[in-house]
């Protein structure tokens, strides 16, 4: 008995070719899926990926144990498992500086650190700068020129300011706007910084100085 050519399925290079694909992810799925289960028997049971380890940082003078898991930040680290909250957590993303921290006594931002890099390494934060409840001479000039509003960008420009005062003790209106540049001040209070520094430097100022230089800081 003959076929009816017209019962036979067509097949042309669109569905040739549409059957060969789908055929090939079908072997390749069923391969990831076994390779998957290997790796996960292999991995025992449990969560996968880095664990918290055990970490020692030293801050202030003091050692400090913790354990983080190696993707933990040194702001992160100070703030919610310290606590150290001086360091302040506000762009996240290195540029505003008020989380700066000093680590081996170099201006740090602590955002852009990791808490396990900073081991072996001696960190400095707003709260390690006084002695015996005693505020340094740029944070005594902070508050008396009412360098601060909000507050949030004030522990970073104190560590600037500290840094700059360290390697500069008698420094121009310019070169502490050039000092505490990578630190941002939403509220503006620049030239109140500028006239703090300035006192902390030893320099006479009153409610009645004038900063000329009123340009941002940043």
């Amino acid at each position: 008995m003959s076929s009816n050519p017209s019962s036979l399925p067509t097949v042309n290079r669109r569905t040739f070719l549409k059957s060969i694909g789908t055929s090939a992810v079908a072997v390749a799925s069923v391969q990831v899926g076994a390779m998957a289960d290997e790796i996960n028997k292999a991995a025992g049971p449990g969560p996968q990926g880095p664990d918290a380890v055990p970490i020692t940082l030293s801050i202030n003078g003091e050692k400090k144990d913790f354990q983080l898991e190696p993707r933990v930040t040194l702001l992160d680290a100070l703030r919610n498992h310290g606590p150290l909250t001086g360091a302040k957590e506000v762009c996240d993303r290195g540029t505003c500086g008020a989380c700066t921290v000093f680590i081996d006594g170099k201006l740090t931002y602590s955002c852009m650190k990791l808490a396990i890099d900073a081991q072996g390494h001696e960190i400095t934060t707003i709260e390690g700068l006084g002695k015996n409840g005693q505020l340094t001479a740029v944070q005594q000039a902070f508050v008396d020129c009412d360098a601060l509003m909000c507050g949030f960008c004030t522990p970073g420009l104190v560590m600037a300011a500290t840094a700059l005062l360290a390697s500069n003790p008698k420094p121009t209106e310019s070169e502490i706007k050039r000092g505490c540049s990578g630190n941002l001040c939403r509220c503006g209070t620049y030239p109140h910084v500028i006239k703090a520094v300035l006192k902390a430097s030893g320099a006479t100022v009153t409610e009645t100085t004038t900063v000329t230089n009123y340009g941002s800081v940043a």
